[in-house]
């Protein structure tokens, strides 16, 4: 097995930088962006937590795409999530068009003091930006005991990325699903997975490390398979995962985001359910059992070309104790966030929220 999980080509040039040093070139982009200094750190440290996790297309890259959302007034950089309660026991939090890591590390923190006390609770997250890596926040809450199932979707309008099963043009953002649920010895088990073959925040890593993508995964405008990035953005599209299935969970997300919690705004709208999985039987059962399940699917015998079974959520927590925090970064995508560094302070035109006419990066 690799030592560094990525879907851009092995040989791509990259340096090392630390977690600490790559903090604060983040924190110091942010800041000159607009963002407060508490978002700001909150968005730096998910990001590199996200790249400590080998999980490249939700990391240190998206400082470059933020930065021009920022610019251009997709996002507000000054937009403070709020959570609120809508009607009795109907909550929600509003990101007001910034961007959506902070709103989602309310969500679940208001999420989870809810359901800490009645078992169970649903919450909408309207008006954000990007929201980052769902599965750190699934992690935390699992570890905490609870059950998390998250789903987003809408705006398909503007994100039109994803052709539907059977389909040669982009009609669907990614959707992306996320599910946490406390496991056994080794932690919890997270899924966390966009409802296309590849998020397209890999395309946006690839563009930027000029790097090609993995095989069968984009078409370009015509259809035909594709490795190279600029085929996705000059009118290509990618593939859903599973065929059919991936095509399902992301219309059935659609419908959730658009239909259910009304016309999206920003990226798209989330749905976040948490349960108290000590309301339904003791945490020590649930581990013990849990660990029984996950043990036996490690002891199957690997098939060829595989090293071991793997139990989601596992491979980000190894990757990051193995990183010892160093970050390993395409040269190329490094050099342009460092430039941004340097020139982060330079005029910017104030906010003004306008309609979005490029592809989302989930």
């Amino acid at each position: 097995m690799s030592s560094f999980n990525t879907k851009l080509d092995p040989d791509t040039p990259r340096v090392s930088v630390a977690s600490d040093q790559a903090f604060e070139v983040l924190k110091r982009i942010f800041c000159a962006s607009g963002c407060s200094e508490n978002i700001s750190r909150q968005i730096a440290e998910h990001l590199i937590d996200a790249s400590l996790c080998g999980v490249e297309s939700h990391g240190v890259m998206r400082t470059l795409q933020y930065v021009e959302q920022f610019k251009s007034g997709y996002m507000n950089p000054r937009g403070e999530p709020e959570f609120c309660e809508r009607a009795p026991g109907v909550w929600e939090v509003d990101g007001h068009e910034g961007i959506g890591i902070p709103a989602m590390h309310l969500a679940y923190a208001q999420g989870m003091s809810k359901a800490e006390k009645t078992g169970i609770s649903a919450l909408a997250v309207r008006h954000v930006g990007h929201t980052g890596r769902h599965g750190a926040f699934a992690d935390h809450a699992a570890q905490a005991g609870f059950l998390t199932i998250c789903v987003g979707g809408g705006n398909r309008k503007i994100w039109r990325q994803v052709a539907p099963h059977g389909g040669a043009k982009a009609m669907l953002p990614t959707n992306p699903w996320c599910v946490g649920i406390p496991g056994g010895h080794r932690g919890p088990v997270v899924l966390d997975f966009a409802t296309s073959k590849i998020a397209g925040g890999w395309i946006y890593a690839a563009r930027s490390a000029g790097a090609l993508l993995p095989e069968n995964c984009v078409i370009d405008s015509d259809g035909r398979p594709t490795r190279k990035p600029e085929d996705y953005f000059l009118g290509g599209a990618i593939l859903p995962s599973g065929e059919h299935k991936g095509y399902a969970l992301a219309l059935v997300g659609e419908l959730i985001g658009e239909a259910m919690l009304g016309p999206a705004t920003t990226e798209c709208h989330w749905l976040l359910i948490t349960m108290n999985a000590a309301h339904f039987r003791e945490r020590q059962g649930v581990g013990a059992v849990a660990e029984e399940i996950l043990a036996e699917l490690r002891a199957c015998p690997p098939a060829p070309g595989f090293d071991r079974v793997e139990i989601p959520g596992e491979r980000e927590r190894e990757h990051r104790q193995r990183t010892t925090g160093v970050l390993s970064i395409p040269a190329s995508t490094w050099d342009q966030i460092q430039a941004l560094s340097g020139s982060a302070s330079d005029s910017r035109p104030p906010f003004v929220l306008t309609s979005k006419g490029n592809n989302n990066g989930e």
